[in-house]
């Protein structure tokens, strides 16, 4: 057998074929993924989207986005006191023409609590013991919402390995009742609509965004690591923003059709 030989040329052989057999079965869909809890969330097309995603030069573009399965993480905030910290850990890939910029905003809302919307936060504390368990050599450069956002993401070369950019969203205080949650992400394209909000019928601008649909198992009152799964499919939704359209500004509405004479 292989690489069970009492010399230790043997065994460098064997590994030897073993890498080998590892690098032959991708090419044949046998091997298992790196990272299992690994996740592609694709781009989709919406109704909303004014063109063609797919189109090179098309006028809305939309990162590539892979997810991991968020996870908990207990750490002594300055000033909050020991917390229970969700993080989901993420890539993001640039496929299209041109350098674009990921300024990101991560949102859980839970239906249990539909009036709650959780936005992800720059915790040093907690993004530090996070690269102690995910990234302890520091090879990955996992990179919060800020420093993300603070230059543009390259675009991947065709026929080459993509170049991804690794990230973490941190999330504290969530309700640890909520057995069913939505992660929101966007920033991921600049696909944009505008909506007429009831009463007033203001006009606000809404968001392309990634939805990502979650449950937790186990029992409510304790939040352990490991016990959050993924619901799929994976959404790509036109969220509403707190960005109202001025009056002045607001696109002319064709004139009303008069009632007919009764």
């Amino acid at each position: 057998m292989i690489g069970v030989g009492k010399s230790g040329k043997l065994r460098r052989h064997g590994a030897l074929a073993l890498w080998v057999v590892l690098g032959v079965l991708p090419s044949l869909g046998l091997a298992q993924r790196v990272n299992p809890n690994e996740r592609a969330a694709p781009r989709l097309t919406n109704v909303e989207d004014k063109d063609d995603i797919s189109k090179p030069d098309g006028k809305i573009w939309v990162l590539d986005f892979k997810f991991f399965d968020p996870r908990t993480i207990t750490v002594d905030i300055p000033g909050r006191g020991r917390k229970i910290c969700w993080y989901m850990k993420y890539q993001v890939i640039n496929n299209t023409s041109e350098p674009r910029y990921f300024v990101p905003d991560f949102v859980i809302v839970t239906p249990d609590n539909p009036g709650a919307a959780y936005h992800d936060q720059v915790l040093p504390k907690a993004q530090e013991a996070i690269r102690q368990v995910e990234d302890p050599t520091g090879y990955l450069d996992i990179k919060n919402s800020v420093t993300i956002a603070s230059k543009p993401i390259s675009p991947s070369k065709p026929n080459a390995a993509p170049s991804a950019v690794m990230g973490v969203a941190i999330w504290d205080d969530i309700d640890p009742e909520a057995n069913r949650f939505s992660i929101f992400v966007s920033g991921l394209s600049n696909g944009w609509s505008l909506a007429e909000i009831p009463p007033d019928n203001k006009q606000i601008v809404r968001r392309k965004t990634l939805q990502l649909n979650f449950k937790r198992l186990g029992e409510r009152p304790y939040q352990r690591t490991g016990e959050i799964r993924f619901v799929p499919p994976v959404e790509w939704v036109y969220r509403a923003t707190n960005v109202e359209v001025p009056a002045e500004l607001a696109p002319a509405k064709g004139p009303e059709t008069p009632e007919k004479p009764k």
